[in-house]
């Protein structure tokens, strides 16, 4: 699958999107190395604690069918705002720990697009190499 097929999946994804709050919909297509893919969207909620990302939800369908970091090829986050959907501070550290540091990560709005790293978007991640001693 080429990168733009994994940025259109994603744009498809973002269709699901439920975000009746803030009207800011995110999509995710997450690909494996043997290519499958995993869709996720933004999911908001009245409590907004209890909202969840459009690439934490592609990540963690596919580890909830047993993949890991070393299976996932790349990952594509898009969305319908007027700048790039950037992961957040706290997808920033799940993908950190999930993806490989070179994992490729596809952002696009239709407008730009970028092509990134976690190890670009978290240069100094918080790791299990941390909390283990």
């Amino acid at each position: 699958m080429t990168r733009e097929e994994l940025i259109e999946e994603a744009f498809k994804a973002m269709e699901n999107s439920y975000a009746p709050y803030s009207n800011y919909h995110v999509g995710s297509a997450l690909l494996t190395k043997d290519q499958q893919i995993f869709w996720g969207v933004n999911i908001e909620n009245a409590s907004f604690g209890a909202t969840n990302c459009a690439e934490r939800s592609a990540i963690f369908a596919a580890y909830s069918k047993g993949y890991h970091k070393e299976d996932i090829e790349a990952i594509a986050i898009v969305s319908d705002g007027d700048r790039i959907a950037a992961p957040c501070g706290i997808c920033r550290q799940v993908l950190s720990e999930l993806l490989e540091r070179d994992t490729p990560i596809y952002l696009s709005n239709r407008k730009e697009e970028l092509d990134i790293t976690i190890a670009k978007l978290l240069p100094y991640h918080f790791s299990k190499e941390d909390v283990l001693r």
